[in-house]
């Protein structure tokens, strides 16, 4: 049996505002679990943790939880919600896919559009990618900034350009800390894939006619520009890793290890709370044994 919790999440965790070479961060699995076998051992006992945190979430109505997975395309996103996730009662989990915003959207404040879908008390919110493609993808397409007409933006000068992405990761900080203080917690997920192996699964998909669906053409085009996301996610991410909500950089190639790892951080952050099941009133309690009996007798 796997050892519960075995990963040390403060290895994978970004720090703010300090020195970030995603290139020097491993894209492989690490040490702590010898093979895909003991991977998939390890997910089994946090996937059941998790299943257990998340009844006592729910039931204690006290907080709630937000999960943002970001990555390159091909990272694994979508096998990590349904492996992580998976087990979860769905009536306290929903899963929000972030896409180019709509014309109304854009006539918006960019961090209006997530508050619809953060979580209530006792739920869980995961977004595959999120709000911050405001700050990766729209940094490396500038021409996205157009249409939304932002007031004082000139799209011709970079610096007026690079005061807007510092006062978007300041928006952002001040908008995740004001989740946080009213309860919510918020884990941030980066699915660190190499460029070696991002190729490999586009070429799977490529191969295999079930997965034709998966492919687009853009990708191939999107990947030739893998040093400016780079850049831009390690901008985004140093300057958006803080206390109360910080960026966890997770090796994805081996997708049994990234699982594995994600799941074991995001159960132990959950126990971590503490939480309890509600009280119920002693009056009420002392009632059980005769509501039992009534049961038994009809």
């Amino acid at each position: 049996m796997a050892k519960k919790h075995r990963f040390d999440s403060d290895k994978f965790v970004v720090e703010y505002e300090k020195k970030l070479s995603l290139s020097r961060r491993p894209t492989q699995a690490g040490q702590e679990l010898d093979s895909k076998t003991e991977g998939r051992e390890a997910l089994a006992v946090d996937v059941t943790a998790l299943k257990a945190a998340q009844e006592l979430l729910y039931a204690s109505n006290s907080h709630s939880l937000l999960i943002i997975l970001q990555g390159m395309d091909a990272a694994g996103k979508d096998s990590t919600i349904e492996h992580v996730m998976g087990a979860v009662n769905p009536q306290g989990c929903r899963v929000y896919s972030f896409k180019a915003p709509s014309a109304t959207e854009l006539q918006h404040h960019f961090l209006s559009r997530p508050v619809r879908c953060m979580p209530a008390r006792g739920m869980i919110s995961i977004f595959n990618r999120s709000y911050y493609e405001e700050v990766v993808v729209v940094r490396v397409h500038p021409k996205f900034l157009e249409p939304q007409r932002l007031p004082g933006l000139d799209t011709e000068n970079p610096k007026s350009i690079e005061r807007l992405w510092r006062q978007r990761y300041q928006e952002i900080n001040a908008f995740e800390k004001t989740l946080a203080d009213n309860g919510t917690l918020i884990l941030k997920f980066f699915l660190h894939v190499s460029l070696e192996e991002q190729r490999e699964r586009f070429l799977e998909r490529l191969n295999n006619p079930e997965k034709y669906w998966k492919f687009n053409a853009g990708d191939l085009a999107e990947r030739k520009l893998w040093p400016k996301y780079h850049q831009a996610f390690e901008d985004a991410l140093k300057a958006t890793s803080t206390k109360w909500a910080p960026w966890y950089v997770i090796p994805a190639d081996d997708k049994w290890y990234s699982r594995a790892a994600i799941a074991d951080i995001v159960a132990a952050k959950l126990e971590g709370l503490k939480l309890k099941f509600p009280n119920v009133d002693e009056a009420e309690v002392a009632n059980f044994a005769a509501y039992a009996q009534q049961l038994r007798e009809e």
